[in-house]
């Protein structure tokens, strides 16, 4: 048993990585380092912990440091770190191509009014109903709900961090948009808000081209809650306050 100290020691590594990928909503890229850092010093605080068990876990690396008869794996070993190394750091370092610049409007002027749902939706005098009065109770359900719904339809192009870098980012031109530049969402209203995430790219007006906007109409996937929902977590997690029409004279061409 004490020979399967080391592979076991790694194999339960693994086993508490896999626990928390299958978390839902997924857990943040840099909070799932700090866990697995955590589990990692876990792990060996137990190996040391126990002489007997910090040999056996030695043993291996030892016999494939110095044993003649594992000199071909020890040199597979020895080319590879260097190799897994040199890979990572390039990379880091390695520059992205960057597509042509397309000069576009950043915040093209919504309509008055949109079909959502087979209905009229006024963007110019509608508010988000959950910063109401009698909502205010039901704040920190309505955000939790909002985190639910982006991690599970929006987190992939957007981020983990709201930042545009989601998993799929990189397949879009122009990138998906980041929530945590000032210029964006500090610079909304929230009924604005809620209109490019009802229509999606096939609801932009012509003036706003060239966009590209890949961005699929939520309404036809999310209930009317849900967008409020949503919208009130992307403000909050990143920190903005939304615009009101009156800020700026009304309008959405910033």
């Amino acid at each position: 048993m004490q020979k399967l100290t080391l592979p076991l020691a790694l194999l339960g590594w693994g086993i508490v990585w896999g626990l928390l990928r299958l978390v839902q909503p997924p857990i943040p890229g840099s909070v799932m380092t700090l866990y697995m850092a955590i589990a990692g010093v876990s792990i060996l605080v137990y190996l040391m912990a126990d002489e007997s068990r910090f040999r056996a876990v030695q043993a291996p690396i030892l016999a494939l440091l110095t044993e003649d008869r594992l000199a071909v794996p020890r040199l597979i070993v020895l080319a590879c770190v260097p190799l897994l190394v040199g890979w990572a750091t390039f990379e880091k370092v390695r520059p992205t191509l960057e597509p042509p610049f397309e000069g576009r409007t950043i915040h093209p002027e919504p309509p008055s009014t949109f079909k959502f749902q087979g209905r009229d939706f006024d963007v110019l005098k509608t508010q988000n109903p959950l910063r109401e009065h009698e909502a205010e109770a039901h704040f920190a359900d309505n955000l939790e709900a909002g985190k639910r719904v982006y991690f599970e339809n929006c987190m992939f192009c957007h981020g983990d961090h709201l930042t545009g870098k989601g998993h799929f980012a990189e397949a879009f031109n122009p990138l998906p948009t980041n929530f945590r530049d000032s210029g964006t969402l500090s610079q909304l209203e929230e009924s604005y808000v809620f209109w490019r995430v009802a229509t999606g790219g096939r609801g932009l007006p012509r003036g706003a081209t060239p966009w590209n906007s890949a961005m699929p109409a939520w309404q036809d996937f999310l209930t009317e809650e849900e967008i409020w929902q949503v919208i009130l977590y992307i403000y909050e997690a990143s920190g903005s306050e939304p615009r009101t029409w009156g800020e700026h004279g009304g309008g959405g061409g910033h």
